[in-house]
């Protein structure tokens, strides 16, 4: 049985002092077999580093996005130094707006990956955390900009992976109340495009941690993927400290295989590799 992690941080997020080495190092602790960084991109809302810019390794951030030449080259380096202990994969969380589907473009050619998240953090440049994007809307506005953008997203944009914690505006909204049913006809259309497409959703085992009332994605939209045919399924932790890294992996296993799921998937090159559950 493979045991990976396929949403993890490092100290190039700019919410994370989790240095790379140390989370590869803990990751063999746990007894993980493999991990995949996936650092964050938000275009729109951070900047990318100037050529002269010196980056402040597990020292006070500034808020941009990943320090491609050096995030890459450690990667790279840890991975073959590691190569007989975990096998380590190259990716990260493109957190994408329509308007900036050209800026991710360019950067996804820039490199080989073996696995690109897709997640909506922000629209209009408006940011779910600081509560700007909602500010002036109902919840039920909220919601419906939300998934609105992120279909825009995915009948659009081709090269990712998997869609990260769908619904994770529900952590800014109703911690404690799932409105499933009143989302549940753009969800279904969302993740009907996704198959479609070949492309996955995420579990991400992070929601115990944000209080959430549940899974993240909720049980709800696991079961209705399910129910469209929908196969491809990674699970992360959404790693950001040693105490997050490779949380509730198993648990979330148990869950998927409770609802039907047979297998789950890890990534190689862009393409997924299913494992029995």
């Amino acid at each position: 049985m493979v045991y990976a992690d396929y949403h993890v941080h490092s100290d190039y997020s700019d919410d994370s002092w989790y240095l790379m080495e140390d989370v590869v190092k803990d990751a063999i602790q746990l007894g993980l077999k493999e991990i995949c960084f996936t650092d964050h991109v938000d275009y729109g809302v951070k900047p990318d580093w100037k050529p002269r810019e010196e980056f402040q390794v597990g020292k006070n951030k500034e808020v941009k996005n990943v320090h491609y030449d050096l995030y890459f080259a450690e990667l790279d380096k840890l991975a073959k130094k590691y190569e007989k202990e975990i096998n380590i994969k190259k990716g990260l969380e493109f957190g994408m707006q329509v308007h900036t589907i050209p800026k991710f473009e360019e950067l996804y050619q820039s490199q080989d990956f073996d696995f690109i998240l897709l997640s909506v953090h922000q629209i209009e440049d408006k940011e779910f955390w600081t509560g700007e994007f909602q500010k002036g809307h109902t919840h039920k506005e909220s919601y419906d900009r939300y998934y609105d953008e992120m279909y825009q997203l995915v009948t659009t944009y081709k090269n990712y992976s998997v869609l990260a914690h769908m619904d994770l505006v529900r952590r800014y909204l109703d911690k404690e109340v799932d409105r499933f049913e009143y989302n549940k006809d753009k969800i279904k259309e969302i993740l009907k495009v996704v198959i479609e497409n070949n492309k996955g959703i995420e579990v991400n085992t992070s929601s115990s941690r944000y209080e959430i009332n549940g899974l993240t994605p909720s049980i709800e939209i696991l079961k209705l993927y399910h129910e469209l045919g929908g196969k491809i399924i990674t699970i992360g932790s959404d790693s950001h400290k040693p105490e997050h890294l490779g949380y509730n992996i198993k648990e979330a296993k148990k869950i998927l295989k409770d609802i039907g799921y047979i297998q789950f998937c890890t990534f190689d090159k862009m393409s997924p590799i299913f494992h029995e559950l």
